[in-house]
C-alpha cells in the first residue's frame, strides 16, 4: 500500500452505517463475520463510533506500506502508527520510495539532445547511470545557457499567445493585456508557481507584503516576473479564494504584466512552465507536501528549485543548486510562520537569486548562474526519475513480495495455512499469557556501569502455548517525557533458559555501552519466523 498524502482529506473514512448499507453482503462472500470485516478499517476494534478508514483497511490488507518520500514515510508513521499500539514510531515497518518523473516526457527535446551529446549513458536504458550526469560540467556555459534561452523564449511566446486568446484568458481591461505583452520579456528573471491550489500549498505567501513585492518586480535594473497557474477542486472554496486573490493582485497597476495568472492550466502549459522559467517556487506548509513532483520535472530541465524543505526537496536539496526554506517550524502559530516564510522568500530573491542571475560577463552569459544549473543537473535531477523510483520499488518491496508470494503459494498454500493456524492458536491463548516477573538477578541498587554485564531474567506464564511461540525482549529508550515521542535506542532479545510447567524462563546478559538516562521495559510478543514482520501480528504484553 502506497500512501500518497498526509493531508486528512486524502484518507477517506466512513460511518459504519454507510459501510453496512453498501457492503453488508461482503462478509458472507468472504466467509468472515461482520465484526471481522468492519474491524479491518479501525484501530479500536468493535468501537461503533469509530469510522471505517480506507487507509487502515489498506494497511491491514497489505504486507508492505510506504510513503512517497523519506519525510512522508516518517509522517505516515505518525498518521498510521495507531494501528500498532504495542510498537513505537521508529520500529514500524512503514518505508518509503521517493517519487520520480518520466525523463523523456518532461525533459525538453533540445536539452535531451544536448545531454545525449555529452553523456548519453545517463539515461539510456537499461544501463541508466546516475554518476554519468556529472559530465554536465563538461558542457560549455554558453552552449547550456543558449539552450535554456530557447526554452524561455518559447515559454514567453506561448504565454503571450495564450493571454491573447479569449478562450484561455479573461482580463479586466485591454490595458492589462497590453501591459502583459509589453512587460513580459525573456531577459527578465522569471519565477514560476503552478500546481493544484490547495490551501496547504500557500500560493498566497508571495503576497504577504505587497510593497516589498512591488520593489522586487519593479526594480528598474534587475526586475523579476512571476507566472502563476493552477486549478482548485470545484468543492474547495478556500483554494478558489487563493486564485481569486492572485488574479486581483495581477490586475493591480503596479503588478500588471509583472505578476500573471494563467488560466485553464493543463499539461501543455505545465510542460512549458517547468521547462522555461528560471526558478520553480514551492511553498507548502510543513510537513504536508508528500512528495511534489512538479519540482522534479523542473530540475531535469535546468530550472532551479526554491522550496520549503518538505517532500522530495528534503532529499533533493544540494547547496549551490537551488534554494531552501528551513524544514523546522519556528512558530506554532501558522500565521506567524507564514509571515516569516514570506520574509525569507523576499530576502532570498533580493540578496541571492537576483544578483546571481543578473551578474553577467562580457559575453552576456551568467556564468555563476549556469554553474548553479550544472550543480542542479548533476547532483539533483538524475536522482528523481521514474527509472530510479521503479528500481527502488523493485529492490525494497516488489522483489521480496514476489519471493514471499512464491513461498506462500507452494504446496497448495501450505505456508499460508500454517501461519493462519498458528495465529488462531496464539490469539485464543493470548489472554492467558502473563508476565510473572522481570528482574535483574545479580545486583543490588548500585549504579549501572558501562562495560559491566548484568543478568536480566523474565518469567512468563505461557499456559496453552509453546515456549518458542513467545519472544521476549528488553527495550531501551531515551528517557520518555512525552509518551507520543519515544526514541528507541536499543532492543535485545532474551533467550529461553528453561521451562517449568507453564512457566518459561528467559534471560539475557546485558552490557551497557552508552551513557545517559534511559527508560527500560520488557516486551513479550508472538514469535514466528514465517511472519514477514512484527506488524503482521502485533499482539504485545509489557512489563
Amino acid at each position: 500500500f502506497t500512501t500518497h498524502t498526509p493531508v486528512p482529506a486524502g484518507h477517506d473514512a466512513f460511518p459504519e452505517s454507510m459501510i453496512r448499507q453498501y457492503m453488508g453482503h461482503y462478509p458472507d462472500r468472504l466467509g468472515i463475520t461482520w465484526e471481522q470485516f468492519i474491524n479491518l478499517g479501525k484501530t479500536n476494534p468493535n468501537d461503533p463510533n469509530e469510522k471505517f478508514s480506507m487507509s487502515f483497511l489498506a494497511c491491514n490488507l497489505s504486507q508492505e506500506v510506504n510513503g512517497v518520500s523519506w519525510l512522508h514515510g516518517e509522517v505516515s508513521k505518525d498518521i498510521l502508527g495507531g494501528m500498532w499500539p504495542g510498537y513505537f514510531k521508529d520500529e514500524l515497518h512503514i518505508g518509503y520510495v521517493t517519487n520520480g518523473v518520466h525523463f523523456f516526457t518532461w525533459c525538453a527535446a533540445n536539452l535531451q539532445r544536448l545531454y545525449a551529446k555529452y553523456f548519453p549513458e545517463g539515461f539510456s536504458l537499461p544501463d541508466y547511470s546516475i554518476p554519468a550526469w556529472q559530465k554536465v560540467h563538461e558542457i560549455p556555459d554558453s552552449e547550456l545557457w543558449a539552450e535554456r534561452l530557447v526554452l524561455k523564449n518559447k515559454l514567453i511566446a506561448h504565454v503571450k499567445k495564450r493571454v491573447s486568446d479569449p478562450a484561455h484568458f479573461r482580463f479586466d481591461s485591454p490595458v492589462q493585456l497590453i501591459r502583459i505583452h509589453e512587460s513580459l520579456k525573456p531577459d527578465v528573471l522569471t519565477i514560476g508557481f503552478a500546481r493544484r491550489f490547495a490551501t496547504y500549498k500557500r500560493a498566497h505567501l508571495l503576497f504577504t507584503n505587497l510593497d516589498r513585492l512591488d520593489a522586487i518586480v519593479n526594480n528598474p535594473e534587475r526586475p523579476v516576473q512571476f507566472l502563476f497557474a493552477g486549478k482548485a477542486h470545484p468543492n474547495d472554496k478556500p483554494g478558489q479564494d487563493l486564485i481569486k486573490r492572485i488574479v486581483e493582485v495581477a490586475a493591480m497597476p503596479r503588478f500588471a504584466g509583472k505578476v500573471i495568472f494563467l488560466q485553464n492550466y493543463d499539461m501543455e502549459l505545465a510542460r512549458r512552465m517547468v521547462q522555461g522559467v528560471d526558478i520553480w517556487l514551492n511553498t507548502p506548509t510543513r510537513p504536508l507536501e508528500a512528495s511534489g513532483t512538479s519540482g522534479e520535472k523542473a530540475v531535469m530541465n535546468g530550472t532551479m528549485h526554491f522550496s520549503v524543505l518538505d517532500g522530495w526537496w528534503v532529499e533533493g536539496y544540494h547547496e549551490g543548486g537551488g534554494w531552501k526554506l528551513p524544514m523546522e517550524r519556528t512558530f506554532e502559530d501558522q500565521n506567524f510562520q507564514n509571515e516569516l516564510d514570506a520574509e525569507l522568500i523576499y530576502t532570498t530573491i533580493e540578496n541571492d537569486i537576483v544578483p546571481k542571475y543578473y551578474n553577467r560577463s562580457t559575453d552576456n552569459v551568467p556564468h555563476e548562474w549556469v554553474e548553479a544549473i550544472k550543480v542542479c543537473l548533476a547532483d539533483i535531477a538524475p536522482n528523481f526519475t521514474t527509472n530510479r523510483m521503479l528500481t527502488d520499488y523493485q529492490e525494497r518491496f516488489y522483489g521480496k513480495l514476489y519471493e514471499r508470494n512464491t513461498h506462500m503459494r507452494a504446496d497448495d498454500f501450505r505456508m499460508a495455512r500454517e501461519i493462519a493456524a498458528w495465529k488462531r492458536k496464539v490469539s485464543n491463548a493470548w489472554d492467558k499469557v502473563r508476565i510473572v516477573s522481570a528482574q535483574r538477578i545479580d545486583m543490588g541498587k548500585e549504579a549501572i556501569l558501562i562495560g559491566h554485564s548484568y543478568n536480566v531474567e523474565v518469567v512468563v506464564d505461557i499456559d496453552g502455548l509453546k515456549a518458542d511461540d513467545i519472544g521476549v525482549e528488553m527495550i531501551m529508550a531515551d528517557q520518555i517525557d512525552d509518551g507520543n515521542n519515544v526514541k528507541v535506542v536499543a532492543k535485545r532479545e532474551l533467550k529461553l533458559e528453561r521451562q517449568e510447567g507453564s512457566l518459561a524462563f528467559y534471560r539475557i546478559a546485558s552490557t551497557p555501552d552508552t551513557t545517559g538516562s534511559f527508560d527500560i521495559a520488557i516486551r513479550v510478543f508472538p514469535k514466528n519466523a514465517k511472519l514477514p514482520h512484527r506488524m503482521d501480528f502485533a499482539l504485545v504484553k509489557w512489563a
